[in-house]
């Protein structure tokens, strides 16, 4: 396993809508290697999700993990990992929530974002199988994030009033509640 290069906002990668990744190509070695190294390098960065476009891979593979160590998003339900290809987002209710969000690829800032709060995911797993998972509150959140990278979106692109992006430290100091 190796630690990958996370690009940042700016880098054209990010802006790329991602290719599929071929479905007979789900569990060979280099499907296997990503995968791995997408997850030691979400960890060491602290994150809760990386998109392959983050690590300049401009394929639709995203990894979502939460555990029960405290993130900057506060208390959050912990989600086994996994793994998350070709993904498709069907919205269930359009009822729209904000929350602050923040991307290893734009280190160092914070936004708040509406987001529909209960979808739909199908996707195909780490073994190729079809899989569909619906997902509510804060989840669904991070889900749309993570698959707006393979669409090439950042979430600042998302931001409907630009007041509420702010540097972590003051987002902490005067947002965190």
């Amino acid at each position: 396993m190796a630690l990958l290069n996370v690009i940042r906002m700016g880098h054209p990668t990010l802006r790329q809508v991602a290719e599929p990744w071929p479905a007979e190509d789900i569990g060979n070695h280099e499907f296997q290697s990503l995968v791995e190294d997408m997850r030691e390098t979400m960890h060491d960065r602290g994150g809760i999700g990386l998109a392959a476009p983050q690590v300049n891979r401009s394929v639709q593979v995203a990894v979502i993990e939460i555990d029960n160590t405290p993130t900057r998003y506060g208390d959050i339900p912990a989600v086994s990992f996994g793994v998350y290809v070709n993904p498709a987002i069907t919205v269930l209710d359009d009822t729209e929530e904000g929350y602050w969000e923040g991307c290893l690829s734009i280190p160092g800032l914070m936004g708040y974002v509406e987001r529909p709060q209960h979808i739909r995911v199908d996707y195909l797993d780490a073994q190729g199988e079809t899989q569909s998972l619906e997902v509510t509150g804060f989840l669904a959140t991070v889900f749309q994030h993570e698959f707006d990278h393979l669409q090439g979106r950042l979430y600042i692109d998302r931001i409907k009033d630009p007041r509420l992006l702010a540097f972590e430290e003051e987002y902490r100091n005067f947002h965190l509640s």
